[in-house]
């Protein structure tokens, strides 16, 4: 079922969590407690949406689920495209889930900022969730990189005593790694739109591109490095100690 009651389900539990962060722009500072409350609230229903995704996702169905597909930049081929199969749906359980643990952990462990500690959460699940549904590679870089700016903040903000040190390091290695995967995406695209004179970022489209052994190792590199820079998978991985040991223990 892929709309459930003609709601766009996949939309709703991705940009929940950044409509309670624009919410929480407006907030009192000095009401902490109420803060708290709301973002646990937030990360709660979003759980419960993405439970809802789970119970009405056909296992039995071959292909992408509550998809959505509107143009976007209709000049360049980019699309506002979204989907989910089997793997990216537990993805999705599991961050929403994991989001709920977060501000939990977080209740009595950081004192100052609470505010803003709360709104970069909630961006970085929006961040998250992004990223494990868009079907346009675009739409997928926006997400990527968006997740870094929330990143950066709680372990530059909030974490211990080399936690600028630490933030920064963060920032390079995955800055480098999304520079690479820029570079892929934009050769696929040129490649793509070259051998078939459409221009598009659809993934499934790109993925039926013609090109050589030499060129499809060469691009799967450049992805395969962005994304052992962000797991982060040996040797790419030396920004990770000083990030985790820094960072706030719901950061980690």
């Amino acid at each position: 079922m892929d709309q459930v009651l003609k709601i766009p389900l996949l939309s709703v539990v991705t940009f929940l969590p950044l409509a309670g962060a624009l919410l929480l722009l407006f907030a009192p500072r000095e009401r902490e407690d109420w803060i708290k409350g709301f973002a646990l609230g937030v990360t709660l229903i979003d759980f419960i949406l993405s439970l809802a995704l789970f119970i009405y996702f056909d296992e039995g169905r071959v292909g992408m689920q509550f998809v959505e597909h509107i143009p976007w930049i209709r000049e360049w081929g980019v699309s506002y495209h979204m989907g989910i199969d089997g793997i990216s749906l537990l993805l999705i359980l599991l961050t929403t889930y994991l989001m709920v643990l977060s501000v939990l952990s977080s209740w009595s462990a950081v004192e100052k900022g609470i505010k803003e500690y709360m709104i970069a959460f909630l961006l970085l699940e929006t961040g998250m969730i992004g990223t494990f549904c868009a079907l346009d590679l675009v739409l997928f870089y926006i997400f990527w990189e968006f997740t870094l700016i929330p990143m950066y903040l709680i372990i530059g903000v909030w974490g211990g005593p080399r936690r600028v040190y630490a933030a920064v390091k963060f920032f390079l290695y995955t800055m480098a790694g999304s520079v690479l995967m820029l570079v892929a995406i934009l050769t696929l695209y040129f490649l793509h739109a070259k051998a078939t004179g459409q221009h598009t970022f659809d993934l499934f489209a790109l993925c039926k591109t013609p090109m050589t052994m030499k060129t499809q190792l060469l691009l799967f590199a450049a992805f395969a490095v962005a994304f052992a820079i962000k797991v982060p998978m040996f040797p790419f991985h030396t920004w990770l100690p000083d990030a985790h040991v820094e960072a706030p223990t719901a950061g980690s």
